[in-house]
Parts: C-alpha cells; sequence; structure tokens
C-alpha cells in the first residue's frame, strides 16, 4: 500500500521533470501545472512523514547528493530508473521550499520511532541513517531540535551483528555536542549523556551488577537535570552492543574535548568532563576482550576502540596481559557451584593441608572471569597467605593464574584489592588503605607491600604486573592534566607547553628509576636467604623475574638506562645486573661520561661497570672503553690521594679483569 503510494508521488515527480524538460513551450501553463503537482505532493505525503525513506529522500536533497537520491528511488520502486541533476532543479525546489524545509524535517526526525534490535542484518534505509545525516549536516544544531534521547534509545535497542552506522552516529554526535557549528551560534550544541543514564545500560549487567554503588555521588553541572528516558524502557538487560557503543562514546568523546580544550577555554564555553573516577567504574577491559574475541560482530567498532584506549588508557593494553589472556576460554567448563564459604574454608585450611586449595583453584580455572568476579573479594583477602616460605609452589602458580582471569574483568579494583591486601601489618601504615586513583597519583605505592613479595616468584609477578600498568597510568594521568588545563595565559614560571612536557617526563623518570632501584635493591642476598632452605633458589628466580622487568622498562625508554647508571647501585649486584639485562650493552656508551664526573665513587662504579660489560660483550667498543678505564686507573694509582693498599688491590683486581677481556 505504502509502496504504491510512493510511486504514484514518483509519477509525479516524473510529470515535473517533463514539465520542466518542455517549460519552453508550455511556458503559461507551467505555474499551474507547479501548483498543481506542489498540492499533490503535499496531499500524497502529508501522511507519511514518519517514513524514514521519505525522510531520508528530503535530507538528500537539502544536501544535493543526486546520486544517493537516485539510488533510493531506484531501490524502493525495484526499478532502474536514470535521474540527471539538471532534471530535479524543480523537484529539488519542491522538495526543499516548500513541501519538506529543513525545519519540518527535523522536527517529523526526531519523532520516528528508534529500530527495536537494530542489527546489521536489517536491510534497506532505516530512522538511524535520516538522524546521522541530518546530524552530520548540523540541521539538529541549527533549528535547535534536542536529539540526545533519540541516539540514547537508539543504541540501547542495538543487538549485534553491530549495524555500521552506529560508530558513525556516535561520532558526529559527540562533534555536535563539543565542536560548534562554524556557520551557526556557539551555543547550539547538543547535550551529552549523563552517568546516570549511562550507568543504566552498565549496572544491569555482569559485572555490572558488582559496582561499587559507593562512588555513586558525581557531582558535575549538567546532572541536576531530570533524564527524559523512561525507566521501563531500560527494565530488560542491556546487550553487549549497547555497552561498547556506550563505551565508545565516552572514549571518543573525551578524546575530542582535551584535543580541543584550548579553544573551548578560549571562547569561554563550559563543556562536560566525564571524571576518571567515574571511568574507572565501567568494565572498559572486560568489554574490549568481547569486541577482540568477536570480530565478527564488532568489526567496524573494534578498531577505533582499541586506538583510543590505547591513548587514553595504556595500563589496560599491556603486552602480559594480551598474551595471557589468548588462553582464558569465552565459555565455562564447569557447572559446579563455588561460593565465598567454599574458598573462606580452603584457604583457611593451608596451613594444614593445601589439598582443598589445590582443587578449589582448578575449579575456578574453568570458570569465565564474568562467573568468578563475584568471588575477587573473597580471593584476594586471603593474598598472604600464599606467601609463607613452606607454601607448596603449585598454590602459588595456580593462585596466579586465577588472578590473571580476574585481571581481565574490572583491573583497576583488582589492582587496588591486591595491593591493599598485601600492606605489611604494622603501625606506620595501619590505618592506610589505597583507592583506585592512588596508584594514578603515585605508583610506587605499589611496592610498599610485604618483604616476602620479593621471595615469592608467582606473587612478585603479580605485583610487578600492577607496577607496570601503575606507571602506565601515572604517566597517562600527567598527560591528560596538561591536556586538561592548556596554557592559556603565560603569567607563571612556565612560559610554553614545552616546558610542562620537560617537567612532566622527569617526573615520569623519577617515578621509573625510584622504581628500578627499589627493585634492584630486593635482588641483594641478606642473611636469611643464606639460613632459610629454599631462599636461594627464589632469590635466583626472583632475580631473573626483576632482571626481566627492568629490561622491559629499558627498551621501553633509553634515557631510563642511563639514569639507573648515572644514579649507580650496591656494585656487588654489577654480576647479575649485566648477566641478567640482555638491554645492558647499552651502558658502554655511557661510561665515559661517568668517567668524567668529579666523584670519585662514580668513576669507580664506571671502571667496575665496564670490566662486567667488557666481559658480557665482546664488542670492539668494549676493548675501547677498556683502554680508556686503564689509562684513568692509572692516573687515579699515581694520584697522592689513593695510597692505601686495599685500596689500590681493588683496583688491581678490575685492571686485571679489564685486561683479561
Amino acid at each position: 500500500m505504502n509502496l504504491g503510494r510512493i510511486a504514484d508521488s514518483q509519477a509525479a515527480l516524473g510529470r515535473s521533470t517533463a514539465l520542466n524538460a518542455n517549460a519552453h513551450v508550455e511556458a503559461k501553463n507551467t505555474g499551474s501545472d507547479a501548483e498543481k503537482l506542489v498540492a499533490e505532493v503535499k496531499e500524497t505525503f502529508s501522511n507519511l512523514l514518519e517514513y524514514a525513506m521519505l525522510l531520508l529522500m528530503a535530507i538528500h536533497f537539502h544536501s544535493n547528493q543526486v546520486p544517493a537520491i537516485g539510488e533510493l528511488v531506484c531501490s524502493t520502486l525495484g526499478m532502474k530508473i536514470p535521474l540527471r541533476p539538471n532534471n530535479t532543479t524543480r523537484m529539488k525546489q519542491i522538495f526543499t521550499q516548500e513541501i519538506f524545509t529543513e525545519a519540518v524535517v527535523t522536527a517529523h526526525a526526531v519523532k520516528v520511532p528508534v529500530t527495536v534490535n537494530l542489527n546489521a542484518d536489517i536491510p534497506g534505509y532505516l530512522p538511524v541513517h535520516c538522524i546521522h545525516q541530518l546530524l552530520k549536516s548540523r540541521a539538529f544544531s541549527k533549528h535547535k531540535v534536542p536529539i540526545k534521547s533519540w541516539i540514547y534509545k537508539q543504541v540501547c535497542n542495538s543487538t549485534t551483528p553491530l549495524h555500521p552506522v552506529l560508530p558513525a552516529l556516535i561520532e558526529v554526535y559527540v562533534n555536535s555536542i563539543i565542536l560548534p557549528n562554524a556557520k551557526g551560534p556557539v551555543e547550539h550544541t547538543h547535550k551529552p549523556l549523563s552517568e546516570r543514564e549511562i550507568l543504566k545500560v552498565f549496572e544491569n549487567s555482569v559485572p555490572g551488577a558488582n559496582f561499587d554503588h559507593k562512588k555513586r555521588n558525581y557531582i558535575f553541572e549538567f546532572e541536576m537535570e531530570q533524564t527524559d528516558v523512561g525507566e521501563e524502557e531500560l527494565s530488560g538487560v542491556p546487550s553487549i552492543t549497547s555497552q561498547l557503543l556506550l563505551l565508545y562514546y565516552l572514549l571518543l568523546y573525551e578524546d575530542v574535548r582535551l584535543n580541543n580544550m584550548a579553544n573551548i577555554l578560549i571562547n569561554g564555553r563550559k563543556v562536560k568532563a566525564y571524571t576518571m573516577d567515574f571511568m574507572s567504574e565501567l568494565p572498559i577491559k572486560y568489554l574490549l576482550q568481547q569486541a577482540q574475541k568477536n570480530q565478527r560482530n564488532f568489526g567496524g567498532l573494534f578498531s577505533p576502540l582499541l586506538r583510543l584506549l590505547v591513548t587514553h588508557f595504556p595500563h589496560l593494553c599491556l603486552v602480559d596481559d594480551w598474551i595471557a589472556e589468548e588462553t582464558i576460554a569465552l565459555e565455562s567448563t564447569s557447572r559446579s557451584i563455588i561460593t565465598e564459604f567454599n574458598v573462606i574454608e580452603a584457604f583457611e585450611e593451608l596451613e594444614v593441608s593445601s589439598i582443598k586449595a589445590i582443587r578449589l583453584m582448578r575449579r575456578m580455572l574453568k570458570k569465565t572471569p564474568k562467573d568468578l568476579w563475584p568471588l575477587a573479594g573473597t580471593f584476594i583477602r586471603y593474598f598472604k597467605n600464599i606467601l609463607k616460605d613452606d607454601t607448596p609452589r603449585l598454590v602459588t602458580e595456580l593462585y596466579k593464574q586465577v588472578w590473571v582471569r580476574l585481571n581481565t574483568v574490572l583491573p583497576r579494583r583488582l589492582w587496588t584489592m591486591s595491593i591493599n591486601a598485601l600492606l605489611p601489618e604494622d603501625q606506620l601504615i595501619k590505618n592506610f588503605s589505597l583507592v583506585q586513583e592512588s596508584p594514578c597519583i603515585d605508583a610506587l605505592q605499589v611496592l610498599r607491600c610485604d618483604e616476602r613479595i620479593f621471595r615469592c616468584p608467582d606473587a612478585l609477578s603479580i605485583v610487578l604486573r600492577i607496577l607496570q600498568a601503575s606507571l602506565a597510568a601515572s604517566k597517562s594521568q600527567l598527560s591528560r592534566h596538561i591536556q586538561d588545563k592548556p596554557l592559556i595565559e603565560k603569567t607563571g614560571q612556565i612560559q610554553s607547553e614545552a616546558e610542562r612536557e620537560e617537567l612532566k617526563m622527569a617526573l615520569v623518570y623519577s617515578q621509573e628509576t625510584v622504581a628500578v632501584q627499589i627493585l634492584l635493591e630486593a635482588c641483594l642476598e641478606t642473611e636469611s636467604d643464606k639460613n632459610l632452605p629454599g631462599r636461594l633458589w627464589a632469590l635466583r628466580e626472583v632475580r631473573g623475574i626483576i632482571c626481566s622487568y627492568i629490561h622491559q622498562v629499558f627498551i621501553s625508554e633509553i634515557t631510563l638506562a642511563k639514569l639507573v647508571m648515572f644514579q649507580g647501585f650496591h656494585r656487588d649486584l654489577l654480576s647479575v645486573v649485566v648477566k641478567g639485562i640482555p638491554s645492558m650493552h647499552v651502558c658502554l656508551h655511557y661510561i665515559p661520561e661517568l668517567l668524567n664526573m668529579p666523584e670519585m665513587e662514580k668513576q669507580i662504579f664506571a671502571i667496575d661497570l665496564a670490566s662486567h660489560l667488557s666481559i658480557q660483550y665482546s664488542l670492539p667498543k668494549s676493548l675501547s672503553i677498556a683502554k680508556l678505564c686503564i689509562n684513568t686507573l692509572s692516573t687515579l694509582l699515581g694520584s697522592k690521594y689513593f695510597t692505601s693498599s686495599d685500596f689500590i688491590s681493588k683496583l688491581n683486581l678490575r685492571a686485571l679483569r679489564l685486561g683479561l677481556n
């Protein structure tokens, strides 16, 4: 019925084309025929404004997209009709000026119901195409038509496979919020989604059911407005498609906002910002993992989502985590139910027998991460129980594997729980506990943990993973702060963005080098290592883990290797460091500078370092450095300040080592 009416209307438009072509012959009848045509089209289309096809045709006429109009007409009528631009001039005038003005189109577009269960399998032209085109042309902003509610409803009514227009719809919506229309007033921008609206989509899902409800008092200027979305519309469990689209909206919104913050402040505009406190509540990593493993359904969304995540949340994109997550199954292979009582019972009896703990963790490894997350708090509470010297190695290995699974759901909350569980029990930090934002502010708080961690290889691997993520989060937080507070007025001591960047990198390097120094100090052999059975083997493995971590730090930023060498460390660790860190060969380039330092301790450290490097790396560079060190030794031995036989014997040993090379 509708297609017949549309076909009749198309015939009327065809008559208009013929009329336009013969206008020079029947000039007297043109005006009357055009008026009749307008009346006919208005009567035919008066009750069809709710259909997406007609709206889309009107939008294409307004944007002068003749090829798109031809495709739309041909697909609707089921026949191929040639449509030339010179034959559509009169039709465009009728559509845009007399029948469907831009104000009429925008007013009716927001009244079109959203497509229920929108996905890529639904063919044809849909309301989402119309809204996307109108948003792209800034028609809604021009006529002050609010569109937030419609977009929110459509996002909540989307399923897999992802419709290809939805990511583009999110992009133009974000741009219409933050970037003002160049041809219109600045204040004509759309409103962003509120935290309450976003959380409605997440809190009815897993792991959204485990949100921290104590942290819901998000204060911001737009929150005072009442949401225009009814509660009944979100009564069901939202799909993962809706959650991924809202996550993409949040990341893209913050990316566009930060990149345009200088212009926003110059123009005196107030733009909403989503806080890191709010973002930390969302299962970002879990959603990204689902998108990665279902790229067939989310192919058009995974790549831009990953790009934004690497830029703004690098601590959630660690290489070690990605490798470990490849082996985690999406489906559970066990139907057994695990309760908190089972966890408590198994770990309370760990000192007596480890059988229950081993069986429990093997059962947990058969569960999916989202099924395990409700047990995370109880499981992490017993972290210290595995640090005892008599704990079987199988227990610590299984504990690490379960922890890695939990790390795929809400990693930042897991890191906070883990560090709080590992805090030493002393009076200084008795009432101290970390929150999720603490590692972003001071990443070194991660190393304020029980000393037994540094003799438990599996537990140390967990702590180093948290440390690596915390340092990346701290660096990202500093970069975000610089973007969020651009230097508009140069009135203080800092006069340029380059100076701010230098100060940021100085702070980042300080945190990195202090962490390396703490870890190197943990590699020193103690009396308990000599006396307790098995501790030397644990120390050897711990040294390997720490050296591997430091190697990653050095190859990611080679400047840190130079800083650590200039700071110096205990010379008993030189043999361990040179043999355990493959990237130590770059330090050959820094030895001449160390030898030129005025402090004698630095010169001695440089000679000792050169002796180990020369033996480890038989390179031409090593030979030239060894010759330089021997010449420096000759100068030191001839100095009147060094007459001690013990000191001379130590220098001779280093000289002998260099000579043997």
